[in-house]
């Protein structure tokens, strides 16, 4: 817990399978709950899973009606895969709670779906620099020791913009340098 009762939380990848983290997250959460409004610190997270996505947005909005999050569109298969919010999570519900997201240039894929996620459904104010662009699920192959080809294989596709971040990043609502960005959110929570 940050001064003046900001609940501050950095995570650094999410992670798959939910099931290897989510105790520690329940426990996270719980510690949160007390505060009165959330900064959630992605500078230094460069991607997981959709599933650790869907699971840790699911704490910020309300249990009782299901968010659709993002779809993932999968060429080989010709199929999507809808991601929506849980309705049964164990721990606190966060939905009323004021949300920050702290981002920089290397925050990247899963992370970048969560903040892109929050910031279409007008849930988080995200505070920080670009992101780094990546939206595309990926498969590697494994060229030779020094060298792996990342090949996309689908698309991410927003029920809000219908389009993702592939290539440009996502935009802060306050721009300012990675270093800052946490000085900037208490700045911006101290009249919560």
């Amino acid at each position: 817990m940050l001064a003046d009762h900001i609940g501050y939380l950095e995570i650094t990848g999410f992670h798959n399978p939910v099931s290897a983290f989510r105790a520690d997250l329940t426990k996270q959460m719980t510690l949160l709950s007390g505060a009165k409004a959330v900064i959630l610190d992605l500078r230094n997270n460069g991607g997981g899973s959709p599933e650790a996505v869907q699971l840790i947005s699911s704490y910020f909005f309300d249990r009782n009606k299901p968010v659709h999050l993002n779809t993932l569109y999968f060429r080989n298969r010709d199929s999507s895969t809808d991601f929506y919010t849980l309705q049964n999570i164990e721990g606190p519900d966060l939905q009323s709670k004021p949300l920050l997201i702290l981002t920089s240039d290397y925050t990247f894929s899963a992370a970048e779906e969560f903040t892109y996620n929050m910031q279409s459904l007008k849930r988080a104010t995200i505070v920080g620099e670009t992101t780094g662009g990546g939206a595309h699920p990926v498969n590697r192959h494994t060229i030779s020791e020094a060298i792996v080809a990342i090949i996309p294989v689908g698309r991410a596709i927003n029920p809000i913009t219908k389009t993702n971040w592939e290539g440009v990043g996502i935009k802060p609502d306050v721009e300012v340098d990675e270093e800052n960005a946490l000085d900037k959110a208490v700045e911006l929570l101290s009249g919560s």
